[in-house]
């Protein structure tokens, strides 16, 4: 009976997704070299973004609210608690990953359209994702640590987990456009609006 019940366990596990499994990271991983954050942007309501959607034009958009500014500026402050104090900081080109990465606080912003999202254009998946592992593969193994803020088709493109808004999956940089994965970073309740 024990054995029946420790194969059902092992069934259920090998049918979660790739790291559902896997305990959340402490954030001081995340001060070490080498280590990417690839980051949820932080709360922004609604689903997807209007028919009229225009890169560049935040009214356009679907954008953070005062709870999705508010819990990307507490992930900025627990970091900085655990030693991170200084990043590479890339984010897309929507206006809520953009304005989730300058609360963090951590360095300047730098928009980067490999990290754009793909949900509602699917004949860009491809694109921006050989273009995100092509600028994942040209990252020092050794060198400070980077957060990338992007979308939630993003992050389940690399990890086929779905994290929750401000939440996302560590990596160590490899040299390769596939960086180790390590697990996700904890997201304190009050951040998982």
């Amino acid at each position: 009976m024990l054995r029946l019940f420790i194969l059902s366990l092992a069934a259920m596990a090998c049918s979660l997704p790739l790291g559902a499994e896997e305990l959340p990271l402490p954030l001081g991983e995340l001060a070490k070299p080498g280590r990417i954050l690839m980051l949820r942007h932080a709360h922004a309501p609604g689903f997807g973004d209007p028919p009229d959607f225009v890169i560049g034009d935040c009214s356009t958009q679907r954008n953070l609210d005062a709870g999705g500014r508010a819990q990307a500026r507490r992930l900025g402050d627990r970091l900085r608690a655990v030693g991170l104090a200084k990043a590479s900081v890339f984010s897309s080109q929507w206006c809520r990953a953009l304005e989730t990465a300058r609360l963090l606080d951590l360095g300047p912003v730098v928009p980067l359209p490999a990290l754009n999202s793909f949900f509602e254009r699917p004949d860009d998946r491809q694109m921006i994702l050989d273009g995100l592992r092509a600028f994942l593969a040209r990252l020092p193994v050794d060198g400070q640590p980077v957060i990338l803020v992007t979308h939630q088709v993003v992050v389940n493109a690399f990890t086929q987990a779905t994290p929750p808004a401000g939440g996302g999956s560590v990596f160590q940089s490899n040299g390769t456009g596939a960086p180790k994965w390590l697990g996700a970073i904890p997201v304190e309740a009050r951040e998982a609006l």
